[in-house]
């Protein structure tokens, strides 16, 4: 029922989180498009105005050429008058030599100021007008867009329909976008011009970054409230799938606990229903076994629940570690002599190399000497053959080194990383050959932190494992 109601929250949250992000995206694309819309808009006002300015300037330039070619026309004919009237009189005086060459010089001028005043009077076509223009028109394209508040980059280029070529561009860098992605307008949109309408061609190089930019802040919490939704949903579903593991290890954990507490229980209880016997009253070798029975399984009950408090005490924050100057070779020897009872009953070796020549740190002597029972336990514990346990210790960057190998079952490299969680146990299927709470590894972690030290496994399924812990020495 819970993994069903998990999958159906799941897929509610995802299809609300993805209409949500949807419905963002199309919010997001209108308002660019409405920005596109805006930009274009300026755009074809300030030009419009700069399309006219340039006309009314090409305009003005005509009538003052044909100003000139009428005053110009008038002289012309005022000088052909008076050279007529010269020439009349002329021939008419003629009495010598003299007055001839006088003819000849009068005459001479007069075709010299035709001349001067000989030039052509054509219209100005637009290209003649804007070739030399170029400054002009830059200036004019860029104010009018300031005055829009449009400050981007920009390239022009007018191109002549009747030669089709561009005549005249602002860089050059852009001649293919200028003619395929531009935006277009007639020069001529105040009188007919010379043959057709040249086109002045403007084309901005960043104009999807300009718009947007205008959308920065919009974006920014866009992505922002993405990042936020994808990871409470995310956030969300890892907790749901902790909490879940945490119920199954709990559950797991009630039913160790039950099954490790029930079993020295009902030794006691079966000690004490024999004592209770008036046969094994009378017999003193009896009495004291059943005696020792139920002393060590008082002590294993102890032991457990210790083990559980401590725990909780670890919880809360509320474990006192005592300092001291300890020698870690010492710590390692006692939690040997203290299981080596154990190990030879399972006709098992344990092996010392105590190299380290640094040996003392300061912490808490009772706590680093269940770091290694606790250790020494599990090698025992988690061994199908006969254990082979090697100790050994080093020094290295001021710390000392204790490495714990055994020729255990192993782990798995996905294990390893959960080992020291608490209430966790390597899964076995349905076998349930090792016994434990799950809490051995999780205090053995906490301790060795709680000493500023690190702890690290290297192990493979089959070859056992190597546990290392690495601690500050005094020095």
């Amino acid at each position: 029922m819970f993994k069903w109601s998990q999958t159906v929250i799941i897929v509610i949250v995802s299809v609300a989180t993805i209409g949500l992000m949807l419905i963002q995206v199309y919010w997001i694309r209108d308002a660019i498009k409405v920005k596109q819309a805006v930009f274009f808009r300026d755009v074809q006002q300030s030009m419009g105005n700069v399309v006219l300015n340039l006309d009314r300037m090409r305009i003005e330039e005509r009538l003052s050429k044909q100003r000139k070619n009428y005053l110009q026309q008038k002289n012309i004919k005022i000088i052909r008058d008076s050279l007529n009237k010269i020439l009349f009189k002329g021939l008419q005086n003629i009495h010598s030599q003299t007055d001839i060459d006088i003819l000849l010089q009068s005459t001479d001028k007069a075709n010299k100021a035709l001349s001067q005043l000989n030039f052509n009077f054509s219209d100005v076509d637009d290209a003649s007008f804007l070739l030399n223009k170029k400054e002009l028109i830059n200036t004019q394209i860029k104010s009018a867009l300031e005055e829009r508040n449009i400050k981007i980059d920009f390239e022009f280029g007018i191109y002549s329909p009747a030669t089709k070529s561009m005549i005249l561009q602002k860089t050059g860098k852009y001649p293919d976008e200028l003619l395929n992605e531009s935006y277009v307008y007639n020069l001529s949109p105040l009188g007919p011009a010379f043959g057709f309408p040249n086109k002045l061609l403007l084309y901005f190089p960043n104009e999807n970054r300009y718009v947007l930019n205008q959308l920065w802040l919009l974006l920014f919490i866009s992505i922002v409230l993405f990042t936020v939704i994808i990871f409470a949903f995310y956030f969300s579903i890892a907790t749901i799938n902790r909490q879940k593991k945490l119920s199954v290890m709990k559950n797991d954990f009630i039913n160790n606990m039950t099954h490790e507490f029930k079993t020295p229980i009902s030794t006691i209880s079966l000690a004490c229903e024999a004592l209770k016997d008036n046969d094994i009253k009378k017999s003193e070798s009896l009495y004291e076994n059943y005696i020792g029975v139920i002393n060590t399984e008082n002590k294993r009950l102890g032991s457990m629940a210790e083990q559980i408090l401590q725990t909780a005490v670890m919880d809360k924050g509320q474990l006192i570690i005592k300092h001291a100057e300890i020698n870690m070779h010492e710590i390692i020897e006692r939690a040997v002599n203290s299981k080596n009872i154990q190990i030879k009953s399972k006709n098992g070796h344990l092996q010392t190399k105590l190299f380290a020549h640094n040996l003392n740190v300061i912490g808490d002597k009772i706590h680093l000497t269940n770091v290694i029972i606790n250790l020494l336990d599990n090698a025992i514990k988690y061994n199908t053959t006969t254990p082979e346990i090697m100790i050994n210790s080093t020094n290295k960057n001021g710390s000392i080194l204790i490495n714990i190998k055994d020729n255990g079952i192993g782990i798995s490299s996905s294990d390893q990383k959960k080992i020291f969680d608490k209430l966790y146990r390597v899964p076995m299927g349905n076998v349930h050959n090792f016994k434990g709470f799950g809490l051995g590894l999780s205090y053995v972690k906490a301790i060795v932190e709680m000493h500023n030290g690190h702890i690290s496994v290297n192990s493979e399924p089959g070859k056992g494992s190597i546990f290392t812990i690495k601690l500050p020495t005094k020095n």
